[in-house]
């Protein structure tokens, strides 16, 4: 595991694998469950399956009004879940309704967690996933064909790897701009 040279991996952190490892919660930081986000990223990956599902019944006979797309099913479901990205995005993962949900039923019935998570990247993924609902949405209604499936296909594909092999894409972007040193974490002198 690779760490910079003013900082040693806690014992806690040092079985996790390189990427991992960058998501972990410091020492006296305030984590949460890693397995929280992951909860949300399964109800995500399969209401935006139902998007898709929904947008391609209805996408091969686009309505030709504003509000006749923005009346379709397959648009109101995307625009909730962008509506709570935009919950996660700016209140916060520990605020996010799945967060709460996983906190108040499903954390009860598991052992502890082996690490604690930073809540930060999970915070950022909830805003690239605001970004890429809100592009669809807005092409939708802008009459582009298949854009409301085609960006809810990269949401879903995106919450499908969270939930299913623990890889949050919105994480690693995290990640990769606080070591360029253009987001996040103070950046720390070599």
């Amino acid at each position: 595991m690779t760490t910079n040279k003013n900082q040693s991996p806690t014992p806690e952190q040092a079985h996790l694998a390189g990427s991992k490892a960058a998501l972990a919660a410091k020492p006296g930081q305030a984590g949460i469950d890693p397995r929280g986000p992951r909860f949300g990223a399964g109800i995500t990956a399969l209401l935006l399956l139902t998007v898709i599902g929904l947008g391609l019944e209805t996408t091969a006979t686009l309505p030709t009004t504003i509000a006749q797309r923005a009346g379709q099913p397959a648009f109101l479901l995307l625009s909730a879940i962008a509506l709570l990205f935009v919950w996660g995005a700016f209140a916060g993962i520990r605020r996010h309704p799945y967060g709460l949900l996983f906190k108040n039923t499903v954390r009860r019935a598991l052992s502890a967690p082996t690490h604690l998570e930073d809540p930060r990247p999970p915070t950022f993924s909830q805003g690239v996933g605001l970004v890429v609902t809100v592009l669809g949405i807005v092409l939708h209604l802008a009459g582009v064909p298949y854009a409301l499936v085609l960006f809810a296909a990269f949401a879903f594909i995106a919450a499908f790897l969270n939930a299913v092999f623990d890889y949050c894409l919105g994480c690693q972007l995290y990640v990769l701009l606080v070591r360029a040193g253009l987001n996040g974490r103070a950046h720390s002198a070599s």
